[in-house]
């Protein structure tokens, strides 16, 4: 197949994802496929006349993709285009896509997972990868998240939305809410707009914290317990992860940090535990319509209880990813998998 692998655009998980679609790109070489890698945001600016002889480029266009310990400035990505014209895609990326067979995202966070792209190729007729634009939508909403985890009756922290909020109105909020709690804004990733204040100055600094992402957020009950997390593949969970974080506060940097955390796959959990994660992890893939594959993060209390905490309709696929983990313990190899989201994806019929 020809495929476009498509990466980067301008989410705050802008690195995470040029080294997924890396990984992904020189896999899907290595399985026969004629496979590039495309920037969504800086697409290719000197094309020849013949689009689809990139196809056959060396290496895929891959480039020394690493994530850095820091968040991306996404500010300066935005400056570092030569077209300045302010549209997500970039030049000759939708042009590049239509000549596919199929485009495998390996886009994360607010630009590849609320939609918006997935709604733009289907309204092209492009075949990609993953679920469609309604439920990665609904995924990426953490609010909206909340309400169908409510009414399918799976477990999740008790929460609260707060839809718009301002810094006049952060003295109010930190009277009102409860401590320690969970503040996370709606469309974040990567632990990237997250905070886990334990007393009211930690709660207001937090707000204010927050309001450097967006000023739509949702506060959770904080639940302490161990980290795990589930993916979906097909119709089938994958054994679970345990993630056990080196530092109190897990964001960004400590994520992507040598000797941030410990993954250990399979978890240690029993087979009981295991099938009711991979049930519930099944459950919501399903309640929010996501197709092909997911990840859902879950905590687990003291008492053995399980608690959903959100759902990545497109979620890592580095070679050190966890679903690639997950996937190795369940016995497949990082190429099997790919080639599985490809074919499982290709087979999906979106529009009539």
């Amino acid at each position: 197949m020809k495929i476009v692998v498509l990466a980067g655009g301008l989410s705050t998980e802008r690195e995470v994802s040029l080294v997924t679609g890396t990984s992904v790109c020189r896999a899907l070489r290595q399985n026969g496929h004629k496979a590039i890698l495309v920037d969504l945001f800086w697409g290719l600016e000197e094309v020849p006349a013949d689009l689809e002889t990139l196809f056959d480029a060396p290496d895929g266009l891959c480039p020394d993709a690493k994530i850095a310990v820091t968040a991306p400035d996404i500010e300066a990505v935005k400056k570092s285009r030569k077209d300045q014209s302010g549209r997500l895609f970039g030049p000759n990326v939708l042009e590049l896509c239509s000549l596919a067979d199929i485009v495998f995202l390996g886009l994360h966070g607010q630009d590849g997972e609320d939609g918006r792209v997935q709604a733009t190729f289907d309204l092209l007729d492009i075949k990609y990868t993953g679920g469609g634009y309604l439920a990665s939508g609904l995924a990426m909403d953490k609010s909206m998240t909340k309400r169908m985890m409510d009414s399918a009756g799976i477990p999740t922290a008790p929460w609260r939305d707060i839809p718009s909020y301002t810094e006049a109105d952060i003295p109010a909020l930190t009277a009102e809410l409860e401590v320690p709690c969970a503040v996370k804004v709606v469309n974040g990733g990567s632990s990237i707009g997250v905070a886990l204040p334990d007393t009211k100055e930690e709660l207001e600094a937090a707000l204010r914290e927050m309001l450097r992402y967006g000023s739509h957020i949702i506060v959770e009950k904080k639940i302490r317990g161990r980290e795990l997390t589930v993916a979906v593949l097909g119709d089938r969970a994958l054994p679970a992860v345990e993630i056990v974080p080196a530092v109190k506060e897990f964001d960004y940097t400590a994520k992507y940090q040598t000797g941030g955390a410990r993954e250990i796959c399979p978890a240690p959990i029993t087979a009981e535990q295991q099938e009711k994660m991979g049930a519930l992890a099944l459950k919501i893939h399903r309640t929010l319509g996501l197709e092909v594959y997911s990840r859902t993060d879950f905590l687990l209390d003291e008492e053995g209880h399980f608690w959903c905490l959100e759902v990545n309709s497109l979620p890592g696929m580095t070679s050190a990813s966890l679903v690639p983990k997950e996937a190795a313990a369940a016995g497949l190899t990082y190429n099997e998998l790919c080639e599985e989201i490809v074919q499982r994806s290709y087979r999906l019929k979106r529009r009539g």
